[in-house]
């Protein structure tokens, strides 16, 4: 994302929308990153990264607050990324429901399983809504009613950039196609068994290796510019890292504390099946805000709420569609989620800030997909 800042196609791509009048309003400018991050399904950190740097821009042209924009980068990365599971979300998800197979807990075939699961991922379809609704509407609730103002950037500035588009969408192009490549390498034909962190590994590699040669042969920038440019792009990664180790830790150690096997066996005393899911939804939820990682809480509650389906009769899907959207919603409240903190970033928005001001839209949509766990399982 440096490199393609530093190309000027972020420039290039705002002056092509102001010249075909695309984006008109701090409405549009936030709509942009919300369909950025709905095309931009394949990995939740890249899709906050992208559609962080392409809307901050026009964020700052039409002054909408950096809040509003981390909140709409937040939104659409996990939800979309774990509603359209070619990637490795679903590649994840599939491996932990086939191993539930192969332990003869379940019987069926793991596709088929994973995407009626994913129909029942309430809070990921809420919370997509709920995002669109508020930006649309311009509805303001909470502490996003004092967000933290950003000061006007120069309308002048944008208008008369000769900056190409193009070295900001062929490297994207590049990487969403080479993404699908390397899963279905690495799925040896299979794209939903692809390995989704060596994917995104060999991907970056790939699509940095082109820029370099797309870059230098085009005369956009020199090779010692593309060095200190790439420096400057992994220094500014450095607290992130920092971060999401410190996070990594806190969920390794509650996960050595058997938190999630310690709540959900105090949830299946005297549970009735109509609550199962609903159950399974606040347990992951917990679990997911507890450790800050939505793919961890799968790890745990998917063997746990498999068994308690199992055992009392309730729908599979249901209840895996339950863990999923937990994960998530857990995930999107956590501070010391990786998407939260990258969203902030992303969007140049302090991370307690974004936490706060994202709390009462995530809560609403939490709400919603409860209150239907509960419908469905009547």
């Amino acid at each position: 994302m440096e490199l393609i800042q530093k190309s000027g196609g972020i420039e290039g791509f705002i002056h092509f929308i102001h010249k075909k009048s695309l984006v008109k309003s701090g409405r549009g400018a936030l709509l942009l990153s919300y369909f950025i991050g709905v095309v931009i399904f394949i990995e939740s950190s890249i899709t906050s990264l992208i559609a962080g740097a392409v809307g901050k821009p026009l964020c700052d042209k039409y002054h909408v607050e950096h809040a509003k924009l981390a909140f709409v980068c937040d939104s659409t990365s996990a939800p979309i990324s774990s509603l359209i599971v070619l990637n490795g979300w679903g590649a994840l998800l599939l491996g932990l429901i086939a191993t539930q197979i192969t332990q003869g807990m379940i019987s069926g075939d793991s596709v088929n399983i994973l995407l009626h699961s994913v129909l029942y991922n309430f809070y990921a379809m809420s919370a997509l809504a709920v995002t669109f609704i508020a930006v649309w509407f311009n509805i303001d609730l909470g502490y996003m009613k004092n967000a933290t103002q950003n000061p006007q950037t120069q309308v002048q500035n944008m208008l008369h950039d000769n900056s190409s588009m193009f070295y900001m969408i062929i490297p994207i192009f590049l990487m969403i196609i080479a993404v699908f490549f390397f899963l279905y390498l690495t799925g040896e034909g299979n794209i939903l068994k692809g390995s989704g962190s060596s994917s995104i590994f060999y991907t970056m590699l790939i699509t940095l290796v082109f820029m370099l040669f797309y870059y230098v042969a085009t005369k956009n920038m020199s090779l010692s510019t593309y060095a200190k440019t790439s420096f400057i792009g992994a220094k500014k990664l450095f607290p992130i890292a920092m971060i999401l180790l410190f996070a990594f830790t806190i969920g390794k150690v509650t996960t050595e504390l058997k938190t999630g096997l310690y709540l959900a066996s105090l949830a299946s005393e005297n549970l009735n099946v109509i609550f199962l899911a609903a159950t399974i939804f606040l347990l992951a939820s917990l679990i997911s805000f507890s450790t800050g990682t939505s793919w961890g809480t799968f790890s745990i509650m998917i063997p746990i709420a498999v068994p308690m389906a199992v055992t009392m009769d309730a729908n599979i899907s249901l209840v895996i569609g339950a863990v999923i959207s937990g994960g998530i919603f857990g995930d999107h409240c956590s501070p010391i989620s990786d998407t939260t903190i990258i969203s902030a970033m992303a969007s140049e928005c302090e991370v307690v800030e974004h936490v706060k001001t994202q709390l009462p839209y995530a809560l609403i949509s939490g709400l919603i997909a409860l209150s239907l766990f509960i419908v469905f399982s009547i």
